[in-house]
């Protein structure tokens, strides 16, 4: 069950209610091929409107701090020296349960990981505790992120395309989501530095990949238990629609408990 994507499930389940409502004969032969149409339009607008929202969502530039060869962002010898002490331990792998749990502390792990390499701390005990998490979830689709030097936290339009194929179309959506809080809540810990190398792009492209996220979770709302969680947390941070570096300063202050919240909520 776990490797059916959002979209099967959701269209057995129609079949099925189509089953119990069929009477036999010519009636219920019309009946069952109108539910057959509805169901294809069915999955065919979801298909598109999650098609659409992930084609823009990889469009969109990462934050600058963690952008690959960003040579515009860099730390002085003395602020390497003053660790971060609020990312993530690796050992949070260990509390992860569920597939969707796996999912997203995989994601964030991979976005503090990052972090950890920028500030030249160890990050050997990430990497066996991302490749654990990688093994445990045996998504076939990472072999693209492999295959590109690419990290968990990209959530590139290749990455959905191979997710798609391999029935983890809702999973994408869990590593997004995780990736996105992550990067915001890294964001507010050190704000000076990590904005100062934002410009007013960056910032709507920050607010905008939100949007995006927000969109596509609410829509698999209706269809996967699994996402509600994530739906809930990051609907407070709604109100993040800034399109200038002094609006995403002020709305990620103001907003800086409920980032914490929703971090809390879907990274445990």
């Amino acid at each position: 069950m776990k490797k059916l994507s959002v979209l099967a499930i959701v269209f057995i389940a129609i079949a099925m209610a189509s089953c119990w409502g069929n009477k036999g004969g010519q009636e219920g032969s019309q009946t069952d091929s109108l539910k057959t149409f509805e169901q294809g339009q069915i999955e065919a607008a979801i298909k598109a409107n999650m098609d659409s929202i992930a084609k823009e969502l990889g469009q969109l530039k990462q934050v600058p701090f963690i952008q690959k060869d960003n040579n515009s962002f860099s730390l002085t010898a003395e602020e390497k020296q003053v660790k971060p002490d609020y990312l993530l331990a690796p050992s949070a792998a260990d509390e992860a349960t569920t597939l969707a749990e796996k999912y997203r502390i995989l994601s964030a792990l991979s976005v503090d990981r990052k972090i950890a390499s920028l500030y030249e701390m160890p990050t050997e005990d990430y990497d066996k505790a991302i490749a654990k998490l990688s093994a445990d979830i045996n998504d076939p689709s990472f072999k693209v992120l492999e295959e590109n030097s690419g990290d968990f936290f990209e959530t590139s339009t290749a990455l959905y395309d191979a997710m798609n194929e391999n029935g983890r179309i809702n999973s994408f959506w869990q590593l997004a989501s995780a990736a996105l809080v992550e990067q915001l809540y890294i964001t507010n810990q050190n704000s000076d530095k990590f904005l100062s190398v934002f410009d007013d792009e960056a910032a709507s492209n920050v607010t905008y990949r939100l949007t995006l996220v927000l969109d596509a979770i609410k829509r698999l709302t209706d269809y996967d238990s699994a996402i509600k969680p994530v739906a809930e947390a990051l609907a407070p941070l709604e109100v993040l629609n800034a399109t200038s570096l002094d609006e995403l300063k002020t709305q990620l202050a103001e907003a800086k408990d409920n980032i914490a919240a929703a971090r809390k909520a879907i990274i445990k």
